[in-house]
């Protein structure tokens, strides 16, 4: 079946299965991921190949810009304190404890090895989240931070994903270097993507009128902002999300209201066909994993997946509980300028505790693994780290997304 009929069964589907979860009141992503498993098993359905790279190019963009565009910089700015330490802290938290736990329980897992399948799994993905808990009013401040940890937490996991790879392919890791790069991506993406909001601004403004081409401007320029920051080897993710904020923020103030109407229309469609094809290609792809894998391999792969999954929530629940008695007492001391608004209650910290779910970013730089080293043998375990990544990604999707909604019900009564 050629490419592009491949793409259009899969737009079709994703719109019927998403007609059909709505209609029956299901998570849409968990229904669109188990369409996506159905159809990988189908015998005429050939195997789509992922590239990591047209993966980020093609998803991340939109996704971000419509993320930064839509959040309050001010409700942003007011929980900054919580999403850095998720964004950041956490992330990297993540990274150790998957990695230290995965070369203990999985056989043959070297420290190097243990950290790439750790930094796979350090992000979180709050689309996943936000989607799972679509229609049962979330408030605002949790939606604030669980957009704005996704808006960052990329970023913070492809720096480890990157230097865990580089210490399989045999380079030394040096910890100031690691932090003085990490440094280096944000800010140069934060300069990329002010610049660029700057430029885009005065054109906007002197396009005031056009609204057909202003819209397709603003289609444009989250795709252009992300490869000129990649080719200035900055971080196109943080780049994006600053450039969002800027035309979030001159939109304010002088689109018109029919524009903002119109923009909104078309991201929506947009961003509804890019999350749907995202968990179709999820659910595709672990078929075609288990294909690659020693069946006596199968079932302990599992069992290691289901641990790591444990382990990332429990990492995750007791950093935020953390997080929220570090606010309280500086909130309580006075010491800290901390507002009231930026505390986080008990059912607020349960449900960003949990929403802690595994997305597209991790399958795809899991799918980006080398294939060989330098010296031109196999790159070890690959193929038990992409089935354990996969695995874990549906875990927290369907376990998770299973049991979320529940839970929202329960602690928000």
């Amino acid at each position: 079946m050629e490419s592009y009929s491949i793409i259009l069964i899969i737009l079709a589907i994703t719109i019927g299965l998403s007609a059909f979860a709505e209609k029956r009141r299901l998570p849409s992503s968990i229904v669109l991921i188990l369409g996506g498993i159905v159809m990988g098993f189908s015998p005429s359905m050939s195997e789509i190949k992922l590239d990591p790279e047209i993966v980020f190019l093609i998803f991340l963009p939109p996704l971000l810009y419509d993320a930064a565009f839509n959040i309050s910089f001010r409700d942003f700015k007011t929980n900054f304190s919580t999403i850095s330490t998720l964004a950041t802290g956490l992330v990297f938290l993540t990274t150790i404890g998957v990695a230290v736990v995965s070369h203990y329980i999985i056989p043959g897992m070297s420290w190097p090895l243990a950290f790439v399948l750790g930094a796979i799994l350090s992000a979180t993905d709050a689309v996943a989240a936000i989607g799972i808990t679509k229609g049962l009013g979330l408030s605002h401040k949790t939606l604030t931070i669980l957009e704005g940890e996704s808006l960052i937490n990329d970023a913070s996991a492809l720096v480890a994903y990157k230097f865990s790879v580089a210490a399989v392919m045999g380079a030394t890791f040096v910890w100031w270097k690691a932090g003085g790069e990490f440094i280096l991506l944000l800010a140069g993406g934060m300069v990329v993507g002010a610049i660029l909001g700057r430029v885009i601004t005065f054109i906007l403004r002197w396009l005031k009128g056009f609204p057909v081409i202003m819209n397709s401007l603003m289609l444009l320029m989250p795709f252009v902002t992300y490869r000129i920051a990649e080719e200035f080897h900055v971080s196109g993710i943080i780049a994006v999300v600053v450039y969002g904020l800027s035309i979030a923020h001159i939109s304010r103030q002088f689109f018109p209201e029919a524009l903002k109407q119109q923009s909104r229309s078309i991201w929506e469609i947009i961003i509804f066909l890019l999350n749907g094809f995202i968990f179709i290609l999820i659910g595709l792809e672990f078929p075609y994993v288990l294909k690659d894998m020693d069946h006596a391999q199968i079932l302990p792969n599992i069992g290691y997946a289901g641990i790591i999954t444990i382990v990332a929530l429990a990492i995750r629940t007791v950093r935020i509980f953390q997080q929220r008695i570090r606010l309280q007492r500086g909130f309580d001391s006075g010491k800290v300028r901390i507002s009231e608004e930026a505390l986080l209650d008990f059912q607020t910290s349960v449900i960003i505790s949990l929403s802690g779910i595994r997305g597209i970013m991790s399958l795809a730089i899991a799918i980006g693994l080398p294939v060989v080293l330098p010296g031109g043998e196999a790159f070890p375990m690959r193929s038990t780290i992409i089935f354990i990544s996969v695995a874990v990604v549906l875990f927290t999707l369907i376990g998770q997304g299973l049991v979320l909604p529940g839970i929202v019900k329960r602690v928000m009564k």
